[in-house]
């Protein structure tokens, strides 16, 4: 199920679109009952540009992406945060990266959405001028739905219908939902504090977001009249797991992945409870609010994230954690993808298959 090139791939089965050539038209299931997602997590473009081996490395992994995606061809693919190192870029030319990075996509008519992570905010990266860089691009699907000033950006859903006849048939519900949060982190945009510092944002996703998310998602299943089926997608991971990583103990034989980053970076880390950014300061349980609102949610099936460039696991979240338990009985698959921009062209003859499909099977799809 998992790549060592921090690709993680998704084939979807629908129960009961051709690939996706015209990025304006919804994104739907094939005739054959499937949507295949790949996630690439952790690109990281322009790092160190001023040393020869950071455009290299772009090089190469723009060599891996066209490798992989010849292989895979998905119907949608998602790039799940550190798009860039922002703290590598000039305030000039900080988004042109973006470009580069959207080149394998762009030339196979290939739609995207991301969520940008803790290294897309820099002092001379904005996550706003990022999506307006991104929605140069037909190809992008990546919307920023709340507006509220903390939210951060890349906080959106997007619906996946039926293919054509079926998706008549159900009168335009859509067969599943992928929602998107922005976990934020970083520093500010062109801040500084009295003493000349760059201010830190904070790395979880904000409440004005969890309560934007338990709105929506009540609109649309009383709308439907059903709880969809439901995919997440966040940069840095919820505590839930460095939860089942730290206290179930991942099994690579049950979980397979590396499990290299022990513990693992989760939102809120480094963050006090009186809301002071420090080094000394533990978790003091920032993201909860984003967890219960996950849990409670029925039809969250899984949760990618990943920002711990040396996790790939998948586990299953399905026991209480600091009293949370999801209301699906079957539980909610918590997921890594490495970093695939770091690990590049080495790795890439380790081999990846495709079937992540089993791990997130929902009943009645």
């Amino acid at each position: 199920m998992w790549s060592c090139l921090g690709l993680t791939s998704l084939l979807i089965a629908q129960s009961t679109q051709s690939p996706i050539d015209k990025p304006v038209e919804s994104l739907r299931f094939s005739e054959d009952g499937i949507f295949h997602i790949s996630i690439l997590e952790d690109l990281h473009f322009g790092e160190n540009a001023w040393d020869s081996w950071g455009p290299e490395q772009d090089v190469n992994t723009v060599t891996v992406i066209n490798r992989v995606l010849d292989k895979e061809s998905p119907n949608l693919v998602v790039l799940n945060g550190d798009l860039i190192t922002g703290e590598n870029a000039f305030l000039e030319n900080s988004t042109v990266y973006l470009d580069q990075m959207a080149g394998p996509l762009v030339d196979r008519g290939l739609a995207w959405a991301s969520t940008y992570g803790n290294h897309n905010s820099s002092f001379n990266l904005s996550r706003s001028d990022l999506l307006a860089r991104e929605k140069r691009f037909a190809n992008s699907r990546t919307e920023a739905m709340v507006s509220d000033h903390q939210a951060g950006v890349t906080n959106y859903y997007l619906p996946v219908y039926g293919s054509g006849a079926h998706h008549r048939e159900r009168n335009d519900m859509p067969e599943l939902l992928l929602w998107f949060f922005d976990s934020r982190g970083g520093v500010y945009y062109q801040k500084r504090d009295a003493s000349g510092n760059e201010i830190p944002q904070p790395n979880w996703v904000d409440v004005s977001v969890v309560e934007w998310f338990q709105a929506t998602n009540a609109d649309l299943v009383q709308k439907h009249g059903k709880h969809i089926p439901s995919l997440v997608f966040v940069h840095i991971p919820i505590n839930a797991a460095l939860a089942v990583q730290t206290q179930h103990e991942v099994d690579s034989h049950k979980e397979p992945g590396i499990n290299d980053d022990y513990p693992l970076a989760q939102q809120g880390q480094n963050w006090c409870a009186s809301g002071e950014y420090g080094g000394s300061c533990s978790y003091a349980g920032q993201d909860e609010l984003l967890m219960k609102a996950l849990a409670q949610t029925h039809g969250v099936i899984g949760v990618f994230s990943g920002h711990d460039h040396g996790d790939t696991w998948c586990y299953k979240w399905d026991k209480a954690i600091s009293g949370i338990r999801p209301v699906n009985e079957k539980g909610i698959n918590l997921c890594f993808g490495s970093a695939y921009g770091l690990r590049g062209v080495r790795d890439l003859d380790s081999g990846f298959s495709t079937g992540a499909g089993d791990a997130i099977e929902a009943e009645g799809w």
